[in-house]
């Protein structure tokens, strides 16, 4: 199996620094940090430097919130909001990790915890949800990625902290909440009641379509799900006696997670000997501030579909992770990419323990495609732009011509012969239409991939003649 070194979770990785001692004198701060200057040098300082009335501001603020605040505060609690503040304003991405929020973050990656089933993100004010989680509270009830959560239990988001709104989501299975939700193309909010659980996410899921058509779906890069995934096509193969057409790689609303896991997944496709080296091989690589940030890593030899079609399907709730290997697989023509453009999460964030229940999520790079393309606030954009429509019957109420058109078969009295089959035809007619009722994109997908195959066939053929004609 193909392995990467670094792990990096919701694109994040984990480096262990030493903790640095509160207690340490400014002179034993490491090279680079920041460091507070006195009055007499602050008209030397440059500009955004702290000095002795900006540290005198903060002590303030402290001794007036314990003299006057109308509940008793304690020295601990102090200090936790202003490291919490501090982080949290830096971007929507990084925050202070406490004890529970270390421990949920652990318990995320390993594919079990307990809540609603919704990834969000702080925009103007309020949460917006970058994907509902298959088969979880916020799927069932139609929650959708790009809703905006605006309520929580009837309680506005505009006034709780990112923690406290995801910690009122969670709770013990079977409790119920209430979200009030705004979306693209209602006029009044929508109230959504859920019922909430305990997460068990199957981060990889697996199918046969029809002319052996693999369906792989991978709902969030968790740490096996490379190598899960790479048993399902093995699986698929076996089942199509080692005649799959192709693979449909299904990373819609998958909003990301271990990096390392989504190098494998596009490693999976990836041939360093078909390559030829362009782009040096590189899947991803992240840019940084710190060398600690750099990270680089290369595709190696072998491709398990052996250049069969491979189509990526994705749309705005694909995030993070998922857009490394759609950009990877892009990049290096591997893949056709269908669908919509995807949420545009391009940042790279770096766990930093602070001793051994607390740490901080501090956004130290950003990661780009091979050929040197920055997803952040961009996004994947697909080959073939295909929306998530809603097929509805015609005024005929003819399922099949909505999916092809009229055929010779289709006619009364039509003359048959031995070599047709138009049961075969009008079966794999009516299987078109509950598939494009149900799933739209995947419906195209599947058209454009049966396509892939053919012109495949005609180019072997092709060039099977010639090397005889040759001999």
């Amino acid at each position: 199996m193909k392995n990467t070194i670094i792990t990096f979770i919701v694109s994040v990785v984990w480096i262990f620094f030493p903790v640095i001692n509160s207690a340490a004198p400014v002179s034993s701060l490491p090279t680079g940090s920041s460091t507070l200057t006195t009055s007499a040098e602050a008209k030397d300082a440059q500009p955004g430097t702290a000095d002795e009335n900006d540290i005198m501001r903060f002590t303030g603020t402290i001794a007036l919130i314990k003299d006057f605040y109308v509940q008793s505060t304690q020295d601990k609690q102090l200090l936790e909001n202003a490291i919490r503040g501090m982080v949290n304003g830096l971007d929507p991405h990084s925050e202070y990790l406490d004890q529970e929020s270390y421990k949920t973050l652990m318990m995320t990656t390993s594919g079990e915890f307990g809540g609603i089933g919704i990834e969000v993100a702080p925009e103007f004010g309020v949460l917006k949800i970058i994907s509902p989680i298959d088969d979880t509270p916020a799927q069932k009830v139609g929650l959708k990625a790009g809703d905006y959560v605006v309520a929580l239990d009837g309680k506005l988001v505009s006034e709780m902290s990112l923690k406290e709104a995801i910690e009122k989501m969670r709770g013990k299975s079977g409790t119920e909440m209430t979200l009030t939700i705004l979306r693209k193309g209602n006029k009044s909010p929508l109230v959504f009641k859920l019922t909430r659980e305990m997460i068990h996410i199957q981060s990889v899921k697996s199918k046969m379509l029809d002319n052996n058509v693999g369906y792989v779906r991978i709902t969030q890069f968790q740490e096996p799900s490379a190598k899960l995934m790479q048993e399902a096509i093995r699986n698929l193969q076996r089942q199509s006696n080692n005649h799959l057409s192709g693979v449909i790689l299904d990373l819609r609303n998958n909003p990301g997670g271990l990096l390392e896991s989504a190098v494998g997944v596009a490693d999976t496709f990836l041939d360093s000997n078909t390559l030829k080296n362009r782009f040096n091989n590189v899947i991803v690589y992240t840019d940084g501030r710190l060398p600690e940030a750099q990270y680089k890593a290369k595709a190696t030899t072998g491709d398990i579909l052996n250049g069969a079609p491979l189509i990526v399907l994705i749309n705005s709730g694909s995030a993070s992770a998922s857009e490394i290997v759609a950009g990877a697989l892009q990049d290096y023509h591997r893949a056709v990419i269908i669908g919509e453009t995807s949420f545009g999460k391009g940042s790279v964030q770096t766990v930093l323990p602070l001793d051994k229940n607390h740490a901080i999520k501090l956004t130290t790079a950003l990661y780009h495609t091979p050929s040197g393309r920055v997803i952040q606030n961009v996004g994947i954009i697909p080959d073939i732009a295909v929306e998530n429509l809603k097929i509805q019957k015609n005024a005929a109420n003819d399922d099949l011509a909505m999916i092809e058109p009229l055929k010779e078969y289709q006619l009364k009295n039509h003359i048959a012969t031995t070599d047709s089959n138009p049961l075969n035809a009008t079966l794999q007619a009516q299987n078109d239409f509950a598939l494009a009722s149900e799933d739209f994109q995947l419906f195209q997908a599947l058209k454009i991939l049966r396509t892939m195959h053919v012109v495949g066939q005609m180019q072997n053929q092709s060039t099977t003649t010639v090397a005889k004609a040759a001999s």
